[in-house]
């Protein structure tokens, strides 16, 4: 029994000496960065809020948005589906068939894939969440577009009100609410003109600006639906 217990503490001191210098050499190993050189601060790295999340806050935010299980599903976002963006092309004035190459309509149908269209003949729904290929896309149908729906706007039947066609710019490349109203489908206010104009502005040429305001409005207005 006494060999028993002298082994016993042999051990235990081997443990303690091998875990000191472990420590030793771990505390003074000249691999080991200065104090400080980790350290991320505003000028080097994401200034995180670390001051923690009052529960009063969190509580008045479920009371007036509701619990996430429900936040998630009335504040989400889908895409506007593939054939109902084939459709709203069509209402301002875009030949969705047009084979001319990099034109809006053969950007829409060869992108079927990206925009997340079906696939019924293997069983594959339609993807109905955003995605950064079906928006990037998107964009440049509507960027495309966008000389096609300036000319069409005017003639459009759905856009005539009291007998007046619409038009998104006039003669000074000013934009106008009518035309604004038309393609996005609401009623068009002073910020809408005011972003439009400043797209125009902005442009290196009226004619891309044009073109610019254009595909960024349409693009607010479809990116979900």
């Amino acid at each position: 029994m006494k060999r028993f217990n002298t082994a016993i503490v042999a051990s235990l001191m081997l443990g303690a000496a091998a875990c000191a210098g472990e420590l030793d050499d771990d505390t003074n190993t000249p691999d080991r960065p200065p104090p400080g050189s980790t350290t991320g601060d505003e000028a080097n790295t994401f200034d995180h809020d670390n001051q923690g999340y009052s529960p009063w806050d969190l509580i008045d935010r479920l009371a007036k948005e509701g619990p996430p299980k429900y936040t998630s599903h009335v504040h989400s976002c889908s895409k506007v589906p593939y054939d109902t963006l084939g459709r709203v092309l069509t209402s301002v004035g875009v030949n969705v068939a047009s084979t001319t190459n990099l034109s809006a309509g053969q950007l829409y149908r060869q992108g079927f894939n990206a925009l997340g269209g079906p696939n019924y003949a293997n069983r594959i729904r339609e993807n109905s969440g955003i995605t950064t290929s079906g928006m990037s896309r998107m964009f440049d149908i509507f960027a495309a577009a966008s000389d096609e729906i300036i000319a069409n706007v005017p003639a459009l039947e759905r856009c005539t009100t009291a007998g007046a066609p619409a038009q998104l710019f006039d003669a000074s490349n000013a934009c106008q609410a009518s035309g604004i109203t038309c393609i996005t489908g609401v009623p068009a206010t002073a910020a809408h003109v005011d972003f439009c104009n400043l797209a125009v502005a902005g442009a290196t040429d009226p004619a891309a600006g044009r073109r610019l305001a254009v595909a960024a409005m349409m693009a607010a207005a479809y990116t979900c639906l």
